[in-house]
């Protein structure tokens, strides 16, 4: 399988990107072993209990066939039944994961290496160039726009500062035919 072959069906943009040439996957496995054998020894000690999730009564008909769907009120995640579930769930995996002896060491592990710099494809777009530029541990990245290429940068739009914990995120762009 040739490497551009092999690139594009894991869904990578370029055989020159950082992303490919990094073992994502070790790292995961890793991240995987180190919680599978923490987890482990914590069960063997302590035994984990989460709060029962309550079954509603909702069914669905679908060509004359009853689909039950007990967790229908789970899909509004702003309800109150919702949030109060949620909030109970988290504080038990929360507090297990806070207990596990590895997690600060992996933690800073992870982030010495997403921290870098990152940059998208720049593109044209009329008489503007525009990019995508993460400083390394951003949620999101910004778009940028300059007029040159030798020309300074700005910031087009910043989806980091869209909320306060930076998780909304550009889901498309259109920019106009003049840019």
């Amino acid at each position: 399988m040739s490497r551009s072959h092999y690139c594009f069906r894991l869904g990578i943009a370029s055989t020159d990107s950082p992303t490919r040439r990094f073992p994502w996957r070790l790292v995961f496995a890793s991240l995987m072993l180190v919680i599978l054998l923490e987890g482990a020894m914590v069960s063997a000690s302590t035994s984990l209990s989460y709060p029962e999730s309550p079954q509603g009564n909702q069914v669905d008909v679908y060509h004359g066939v009853e689909v039950p769907d007990p967790y229908r009120w789970l899909e509004d995640p702003q309800s109150p039944e919702s949030r109060q579930w949620i909030e109970a769930q988290n504080q038990v995996t929360f507090g297990y994961l806070q207990g596990l002896s590895g997690r600060k060491a992996l933690y800073d592990r992870l982030t010495e290496l997403w921290n870098y710099e990152r940059y998208g494809t720049p593109f044209k777009q009329g008489d503007r160039y525009f990019y995508y530029k993460n400083n390394g541990l951003q949620n999101q990245s910004v778009l940028y726009t300059l007029e040159r290429l030798d020309g300074e940068p700005r910031i087009l739009i910043d989806p980091n500062t869209l909320s306060e914990d930076g998780t909304i995120a550009l889901g498309g762009l259109a920019i106009s035919e003049n840019g």
